[in-house]
């Protein structure tokens, strides 16, 4: 069976998912054709030609961009049927399905993917109901199949602080989650449940992305520490191999101070940048979200890695119902005390909290009282802020953090820093500019998984 694959949005990464999705289906003899649409152009004549689609839908932005897309996608092969997989294809099964998707699965999908396309290849009737629903069941993976996704040299690069850039690969060593953060897309699929991937199918992915040039490794694990035994023994195992490479990880705050022994190794082992969900500096929110940290722990942390030396990415949610115009300065502040500006990501301080179906929040009836009815087209439940100046401000940081993602980060933050003091009307205070070596190596990629997607994300069609 002739099976296209397509990502339209996965942080700037060559798609792991759709690599181990195609390896496993060519296992079975298909045919398949990856698109990645974040660096491919569109082709109808792909669409056309295929017996079976399926879509990759881990994250928010590419929720928007493949229901964008699926429009078109019908309109052209109005017969093929249409798959839909990931997290956000999971908790979204209900619109999904009513844009013609007949196949939504969440969790560990692939196996069940196969059997449908396979059921397809042999004219067996589908069971629509055991195909719409999250599958937890730990499976066997294979070496992902990366043959016909462009050039690692056209994604996402490690940008140095000499000036000079690396060669990102991307992999997974491990799935879902052991927390229950509230506010995290994860934990309505996974529900606390982790899947480790073995440790030979990670290297032998790491060593094909090696030999197509890759310098550095992105792990896109929700959280590497999870299994920190088995993350240990990955970042081991790759140093032993490749001690040239380079490496980032996601890892909670709480993980990393519970094991701080294990920063060291880190370090010694390549790793370039810790990326950590600190989400809010506010007690309160960070309780709201069930985060298992608190500002205080954040603090911490930070002089904990310039200890060892190791370069701490913070992310944050700094929109919420619960922000004030007041705690979102404190924020900036926090930012500067701590001499963060540097290694922080614009479009972190542009975040608003989404609320996605199936989010934990909705458990909350504090929760259920801010929301409005669920915007099915947007993917989320929606909600204002009692001050009309809280959104305002947040429409307007995240315009200019769109349109100015050229420049610099330090003249980025500048203009939020600004805007924000004189919307409480106090003097703006000077802060240092860093300089180009101070802004420690970072992703090329300047937008995230959680901001609502950009004009020029639309334009693939």
């Amino acid at each position: 069976m002739n099976v296209l694959l397509v990502s339209t949005y996965e942080l700037g990464h060559q798609s792991f998912s759709l690599a181990h999705v195609a390896a496993l289906l060519r296992d079975q003899g298909h045919s398949v054709c990856c698109l990645d649409l974040a660096i491919e152009s569109f082709d109808g004549a792909q669409f056309q030609s295929a017996e079976f689609i399926a879509f990759s839908v881990p994250m928010h932005t590419a929720a928007r961009l493949t229901a964008r897309l699926l429009y078109e996608v019908k309109q052209l092969s109005p017969a093929v049927p249409v798959a839909a997989f990931g997290l956000y294809a999971q908790m979204n099964r209900r619109y999904f399905s009513s844009l013609g998707v007949s196949t939504i699965l969440g969790g560990e999908f692939e196996a069940q993917l196969v059997d449908v396309v396979n059921n397809l290849q042999n004219d067996i009737q589908l069971d629509s109901q055991g195909y719409t629903e999250s599958h937890l069941a730990k499976q066997s993976f294979t070496i992902p199949d990366r043959k016909g996704l462009p050039l690692l040299s056209e994604y996402a690069t490690l940008q140095l602080s000499d000036g000079g850039r690396k060669t990102v690969g991307y992999t997974e060593s491990s799935r879902g989650c052991k927390h229950h953060c509230a506010h995290c897309p994860v934990v309505p699929v996974y529900q606390g449940k982790f899947r480790a991937i073995p440790l030979h199918i990670v290297l032998a992915d790491i060593r094909q992305q090696v030999n197509s040039g890759a310098e550095h490794i992105t792990f896109g694990d929700p959280d590497f520490f999870n299994g920190p035994t088995h993350g240990l023994r990955v970042i081991e195992a790759v140093n032993r191999e490749f001690p040239q490479l380079t490496y980032d990880v996601t890892i909670k705050v709480e993980h990393l101070l519970s094991y701080s022994d294990l920063i060291p190794r880190l370090k010694q082992t390549g790793c370039a940048i810790v990326t950590t969900a600190v989400e809010s500096v506010d007690n309160q929110i960070l309780t709201r979200f069930a985060k298992g940290h608190t500002r205080e722990d954040f603090y911490k942390l930070v002089e904990l890695c310039r200890q060892y030396d190791l370069n701490l990415s913070p992310t944050f949610v700094p929109f919420t119902p619960w922000t004030s115009v007041e705690g979102y300065l404190d924020l900036l502040k926090v930012i500067v005390d701590l001499d963060l500006l540097a290694s922080i990501s614009p479009v972190q301080l542009s975040i608003r909290l989404l609320i996605p179906p199936g989010s934990y929040l909705l458990h909350s009836p504090e929760v259920q009282l801010l929301i409005g009815p669920e915007d099915s087209k947007n993917f989320i439940y929606p909600w204002k802020h009692e001050n009309p100046l809280v959104d305002q401000l947040q429409r307007d940081i995240a315009g200019w953090v769109q349109k100015s993602s050229c420049q610099s980060r330090y003249r980025i933050f500048s203009e939020i820093w600004a805007l924000t003091h004189k919307l409480v009307d106090i003097k703006v205070p000077k802060i240092r500019e860093p300089s180009e070596r101070d802004v420690p190596p970072h992703l090329s990629e300047p937008w995230y998984c959680c901001a609502e997607p950009t004009e020029d994300q639309f334009n693939f069609v």
